[in-house]
Parts: C-alpha cells; sequence; structure tokens
C-alpha cells in the first residue's frame, strides 16, 4: 500500500462561481453526475468551465466493482422515463455543446437500462440539434442486442471501459464483467458501422506492466477502437484497492506516444486522465 500521493497527483479543490452554478442546476434538475458519484479529481477544473458527465438511471449500481466509489445495491427495476427530457434541458439551458452521458449498471432490467440510454440521446437532439454525445456504457450483460439499440439513436462516440489489463480483471471489475465481453461489445460497437469513434479506458497503477497495457492497446486496435485514454488509479476509500504504483507523468506521456504510433486516432494519456476527461477536445 502507498500512502502519500506525489505531488502531480495534488488538486486544487472545486470552487468558482460557474461551478457553484453549475451545482445548483444539477441539484434543481435532480440529476446525477459521475463527477460526484466516484469522487472524480477533475471536478473542479471541469465544472468551473461548465461541462459535466451525466450519469442516468440513478446513483445504485447493481455491480460492486473494487475501484469504483459508487452505491452498490438493488434498484428495483425502477426508471425515471422523465429523465431523458430533464438531461437534455439541462444541456440546452446551460449550453453544453458536448455531453457525456454515462450510467450505473443497471442487471435488474431486462435492456440493461439501453432504451433510456437511447431516449436521452434522441431528446438532446431534439432541442439542441448541433449537440454532440458521447455515450459512455456499461457491458449490459453480453447482450450485444442492448448495444445496437443505443447505437441506432446516434451518439456521436460510442464509449466503454475495459477498465483494466486482462490479468487483473477478475481482481478489479465485479465478477459478472470480464475483458472478453467488454471487447465484444466495443467490437459490435465498432463493427455496426453506425457510430463515428469508438473509445475505451484504462486505470493505471494496480499492478499491471508495461507489456500487458501494449498487448491491451493491441487487442483494443484490433477491432478498429479510435480514442484510448488512461489514467491513474486513485484508492477512493480504504475499502478499495490499494494502489500498487503512482505512474509518472512521463510514462503517461510514453504510453501516449506508443498508443498513438499503434494506430489510435487520439490517446488521451495522464495522470488525471479519466475516460470522459477533456472527452469534447479528445473527440474534435
Amino acid at each position: 500500500m502507498i500512502a502519500r500521493k506525489p505531488d502531480w497527483l495534488k488538486v486544487t479543490l472545486a470552487h468558482g462561481e460557474n461551478y457553484e452554478r453549475l451545482k445548483r442546476e444539477v441539484k434543481s434538475l435532480d440529476l446525477h453526475t459521475v463527477c460526484q458519484e466516484a469522487m472524480c479529481p477533475n471536478i473542479g477544473e471541469c465544472w468551473g468551465a461548465g461541462t459535466a458527465t451525466i450519469m442516468i438511471l440513478g446513483d445504485t449500481c447493481t455491480r460492486a466493482c473494487n475501484f469504483c466509489n459508487v452505491k452498490t445495491g438493488s434498484a428495483r427495476g425502477e426508471v425515471d422515463w422523465l429523465e431523458p427530457k430533464r438531461v437534455a434541458e439541462a444541456v440546452r439551458d446551460l449550453g453544453w455543446k458536448y455531453l457525456v452521458l454515462t450510467a450505473v449498471d443497471r442487471d435488474d432490467l431486462a435492456d440493461g437500462g439501453a432504451a433510456i440510454f437511447a431516449s436521452t440521446v434522441r431528446m438532446i437532439h431534439k432541442l439542441v440539434p448541433d449537440a454532440k454525445v458521447e455515450c459512455l456504457t456499461g457491458d449490459f450483460a453480453g447482450d450485444l442486442a442492448a448495444v445496437d439499440v443505443v447505437l441506432e439513436a446516434g451518439p456521436e462516440v460510442f464509449a466503454h471501459n475495459l477498465e483494466t489489463v486482462p490479468r487483473l480483471q477478475a481482481t478489479v471489475r465485479d465478477k459478472r464483467a470480464s475483458f472478453a465481453q467488454s471487447l465484444a461489445v466495443l467490437d459490435r460497437a465498432k463493427r455496426s458501422g453506425k457510430i463515428r469513434y469508438t473509445k475505451t479506458s484504462l486505470m493505471l497503477g494496480l499492478g499491471e506492466t508495461e507489456s500487458e497495457i501494449e498487448e491491451t492497446m493491441d487487442r483494443a486496435r484490433a477491432i478498429g477502437v479510435d480514442i484510448f485514454t488512461m489514467g491513474q488509479y486513485l484508492q477512493p476509500t480504504k475499502r478499495h484497492l490499494d494502489v500498487v504504483e503512482f505512474i509518472t507523468p512521463s510514462q503517461f506521456a510514453r504510453l501516449r506516444d506508443i498508443g498513438l504510433a499503434k494506430g489510435f486516432r487520439q490517446v488521451v494519456s495522464s495522470p488525471l486522465s479519466r475516460s470522459s476527461y477533456h472527452a469534447e477536445q479528445a473527440f474534435q
């Protein structure tokens, strides 16, 4: 266990007029953000700039991954079908032009929540025609027909995170997830021809080797993944996995160069990078 964060991981506490305004708006619209639920270290920067990643389908995940701070439990099949309209209104009223739309895993739903993902994308495009939407979904328990439902709605980017290298999957993720299942989801999205870009992300510092990272890049690139992001894993509470290693900024920079050399259209790689961090810039 590593007790102390290096200086390059220290961030300024969230503050500022835009941040406080957005916080009030999100609360008033009864919306959840992964920025808050997952204790993202970039919340001050992103919210201060007036952007956020909206998390639909509630704040309770049916899975219990060992890295994630989102609340775990049973959502009892409940779905708020007015949520897509509230999200779209937030995009319109707050002037967002690029929204990352994600969700908790909902294994209690027959389609894993695919229908409400699709409804939200369509509502955003209806109310804000020039807005771009990135869907960061779960694996839908391997149901590729559910992936198709999301793709039919026409998001500009389809993202699903591999999270870690194959060897560490069982240690890091819920037992219902797997590297092969996640790879199949990304492959389906790319092969569909209905999506502009596909995207995935890794957390580093969990004990993976550089050769394993490269192997994971190769397998993602082999199925046509366009955008690859990497960031430092940070332990949210003492109940979660320990940090094995803090990856230096220079190591992240080298991995970015390796990824670009492998043919990814964009690689976002830094200690504080997360799957949705600077998502609009990566898209552009």
